[in-house]
């Protein structure tokens, strides 16, 4: 019995023996080293994958979005963008002839005439230029698609580019453009070069602007560092000065028929049949008389054929009194 006692002793401790014979050994410790970091370094590796195809996913997800968004983003920020005046250097620029204002007094009306081929004509938009008198690149007011290009002696040349909401800007007096028909163009982009025009020499080299909705053309200098929707908004408001049957409407209520037909409810049949009941009433006498006649009787109420009879009898008395 001692001796299986011994003996399961030394089992249990021939395993620790092992081990620690296998961790006196010079490559032991080296083993251990070589084999944690072998781990941390798949661990690390495979950590490193996974956040590399997350990324990738959501780069190519947000790629996918984006060609949806490529071909209209001019035009949906263009409605949002501040107009601008089309130079450089607005601090530097000078108007020389203004826009024609309808409302304007009658000063500034004839400043903003254009004389030419003696004939007066309203100026449409309003001419810039320096105030050194040279050229000076003419740039995009907005961003927006080209839709006309314009070799013109008299107006000295024409740029016409097309924005949301039938709002147009078009550049004239210019030379050297550098854009085509169907280009599109951002905001602030060098289009062409000022120049000159003949119908309106006196103000030299210059750029004719101007800022037209449905055809309309508008004062430039109304919108200049306003969004482009304050144009919408503000053909809107005068659209709606211009309809106004509700005050139309109530001018015409004061003249109504009802007033006319009081008026008339005034002289009423009634009214004049009761003025003739008045007046004609011998009806009532006719009838007294009639009656009066009738039963015999006179005013006093007494009865002729009565008294005849009465005078009779008194005559026989008489005689027989005598015989």
């Amino acid at each position: 019995m001692i001796a299986e006692v011994i003996n399961m002793r030394e089992e249990e401790k021939k395993p620790t023996s092992t081990i620690r014979r296998i961790l006196k050994q010079r490559w032991a410790l080296s083993a251990i080293y070589i084999a944690s970091a072998a781990i941390i370094l798949a661990a690390a590796f495979l950590l490193q994958n996974s956040f590399n195809d997350s990324a990738k996913d959501g780069k190519e997800e947000s790629a996918e979005t984006g060609k949806n968004y490529g071909e209209p983003s001019v035009e949906v920020n263009s409605n949002l963008e501040t107009i601008k005046m089309p130079v450089a250097d607005a601090d530097k620029s000078v108007i020389k002839k203004q826009f024609y204002d309808v409302n304007a007094d009658e000063k500034a009306q004839e400043e903003a005439l254009v004389f030419y081929n003696n004939r007066y004509e309203q100026n449409k938009g309003i001419d810039i230029a320096m105030e050194d008198g040279k050229s000076f690149d003419v740039k995009a007011s907005l961003s927006g698609n080209v839709t006309k290009v314009q070799d013109d002696a008299l107006l000295g040349n024409l740029v016409e580019v097309e924005h949301e909401d039938g709002v147009v800007t078009r550049y004239q007096s210019v030379k050297d453009i550098k854009v085509a028909v169907g280009d599109k163009v951002k905001q602030g982009q060098a289009i062409a070069t000022a120049g000159k025009s003949q119908i309106n020499e006196e103000a030299g080299v210059h750029v004719h602007f101007e800022i037209r909705k449905d055809n309309i053309a508008l004062n430039p200098l109304d919108f200049v560092d306003k969004q482009a929707s304050a144009i919408q908004s503000a053909t809107e408001a005068e659209a709606d000065k211009e309809e106004t049957p509700a005050v139309e409407g109530s001018e015409a209520d004061k003249e109504t028929p009802a007033v006319e037909g009081s008026e008339t409810d005034k002289e009423t049949p009634a009214v004049e049949g009761s003025e003739a009941d008045k007046e004609e009433t011998p009806a009532v006498d006719e009838t007294d008389e009639s009656t009066d006649l009738e039963s015999g009787t006179d005013e006093e109420g007494s009865v002729p054929g009565e008294d005849t009879t009465e005078e009779s009898d008194s005559l026989k008395d008489s005689l027989n009194q005598s015989n």
